[in-house]
């Protein structure tokens, strides 16, 4: 190697090797084509890494797609009056109060049509309120993408579950629900058979925000005038649009009982409702076995039971049926106008158990019920993780205070102060919103239901702190019902003191806070009303 004048320095060959390379010629041999050769291997690898996920999510994008059944065509446009009453054929939406009352009438086609057109501002801010919720928990695009699809190929095969009427149900409404705003997300069908599931799958997961129901039942002299009567709060935490666009369902299906639920715009099934034969039920969250993609949802067998049995008995028989077999566990509390009472334990894979109070106790009886079970699943680690980890226990305590306390010939207003029960066992102080508490103003709904008057108190909201109204079933399931021609305000139980002491304010204003964790621990805390 020698230093040209110009300071250059330059290859001579070795004796016996080529031609010497200069730099050009070295530089002339490094052309874009040449480099991309000798990585073509590598990109392939990095661009074949980088477009997995995406082929991946495209091929469960399609083999998992939920497709509909055939229906008839049902049409129709809601006409809207002055007072804001919306009318669509039989059936229409009107607001009492701050809640939405609606009938629903026909068959599961014009059912579904009507549903998704007289209800569509209102299922696309609930559902657009879920896109929301989990954007903000997981931010990540393909995390979400991820989830979802992990959702599709869990429960590909959700709808088997479901009823030929039922889906012939959901596809009407799906096909009403235009133009859909979240198409991109997931086929209209397909998405609304996930969120007729939801409560399955929420309940699948270990920390679902459906453990916090608090129900009681009041029998014979237990209760004014010896009624049957059936309270309960529905805890779900999954907005504050679930408890500000709660709906009272007035639904007549052909050939079933008609019957009312209280739950939300766009739920198909019933969590919490009562039949003009005056059978009453509620659904509360709970963990025994292991869960299973396969089965009825829970919310298509409530609204089967409301829609065919009369009594406790047929009730149970139906809830036994192979037919309704749960995909996750729970616990069905029943009351009917004869003032029986009964507890339904759930479980995939394993028998009902129904709890049932003897006798004499039907007679005057005060049953109480929380998250967890007591009969032969009470043993299950799972179970016994929900009364370890969970606010069952303490709710559980304090509401058996509240029953052994409460004088004979119980009023609806009694059975509303408990449900709006703000401290822990022995009365002990709870900050507002502690998750120990009855009400732990997380509930989206509080309903008490009279099953021997045929008659709904339902929570207006926020939460508890707000009036309850009354609906008459008897009045209201009358097919011949004219919501036109009957203006008047209903009947209401007055708000909750806290409302108007400028405490419930200030705890929004705090950034509306749920201490006490998941733990079910001893009360502790400021002092509530």
């Amino acid at each position: 190697m020698t230093s040209s004048p110009e300071g250059d320095v330059t290859d001579r060959a070795a004796p016996g090797a080529g031609p010497s390379r200069t730099p050009s010629s070295r530089l002339a041999s490094r052309t874009p084509s040449s480099r991309l050769a000798r990585h073509r291997r590598k990109l392939i690898a990095a661009a074949a890494l980088l477009a997995a996920p995406f082929l991946a999510h495209l091929a469960v994008g399609a083999a998992t797609r939920i497709e509909p059944p055939p229906i008839r065509a049902a049409a129709g446009e809601p006409a809207v009056g002055p007072d804001g009453l919306r009318v669509l054929g039989p059936a229409y939406v009107r607001r009492r109060g701050r809640i939405l009352e609606a009938r629903l009438s026909g068959s599961p086609e014009e059912i579904g049509h009507q549903h998704g057109r007289l209800f569509y501002p209102e299922m696309v801010r609930n559902e657009g309120t879920l896109h929301e919720q989990l954007r903000l928990h997981v931010p990540v695009a393909p995390l979400r993408w991820l989830l979802m699809d992990l959702a599709r190929l869990q429960f590909r095969g959700v709808d088997q579950g479901m009823t030929d009427g039922a889906r012939r149900e959901i596809a009407a409404q799906a096909r009403a629900f235009s133009p859909d705003p979240f198409e991109g997300s997931l086929p209209t069908y397909h998405r609304f058979v996930f969120l007729q599931s939801l409560y399955d799958i929420a309940l699948s997961f270990e920390h679902s925000p459906l453990l916090g129901c608090t129900s009681f039942a009041l029998t014979g002299g237990a209760s004014a005038g010896g009624h049957a009567v059936l309270a309960r709060n529905f805890d779900f935490e999954a907005g504050p649009i679930f408890d500000e666009g709660k709906a009272v369902f007035l639904v007549h299906e052909e050939g079933k009982i008609p019957y009312a639920s209280v739950s939300w715009p766009g739920l198909v099934g019933a969590v919490t409702g009562m039949n003009a034969a005056g059978l009453a039920l509620v659904v509360h969250g709970g963990r025994a076995g292991e869960p299973r993609a396969a089965g009825e949802p829970v919310v298509h067998t409530m609204r089967a039971v409301l829609g065919r049995a009369r009594g406790v008995d047929e009730a149970l028989a139906l809830l036994r049926d192979p037919a309704h077999a749960p995909m996750v566990s729970h616990l069905v509390m029943l009351v009917d106008a004869g003032g029986r009472v009964a507890i339904a334990e759930r479980a995939p894979h394993a028998p009902l158990h129904a709890r049932v109070p003897d006798g004499a106790a039907q007679a005057g009886s005060k049953v109480p019920l929380t998250n967890h079970f007591e009969g032969p699943l009470a043993s299950d680690p799972r179970n016994l993780r929900v009364e370890a980890e969970t606010s069952t226990r303490a709710r559980r305590a304090r509401l058996d205070e509240r029953l052994a306390a409460l004088p004979e010939g119980a009023t609806i207003e009694a059975a509303v102060d408990i449900l709006r029960d703000r401290r822990g066992p022995g009365g002990a102080p709870l900050p507002l919103g502690d998750r120990r508490a009855i009400d732990a103003l997380i509930a989206t709904h509080a309903v008490v239901m009279d099953a021997t008057a045929r008659v709904l108190w339902v929570s207006e909201g926020p939460h508890l702190v707000g009036r309850f109204l009354r609906f008459d079933l008897a009045r209201l399931l009358d097919p011949a019902f004219d919501p036109a021609s009957d203006a008047a305000e209903p009947a209401a139980l007055p708000e909750d003191p806290l409302l108007t002491s400028g405490d419930y304010a200030a705890w929004e204003r705090a950034g509306a806070p749920h201490p006490g964790g998941e733990r079910g621990g001893d009360a502790g805390g400021s002092t509530t009303p």
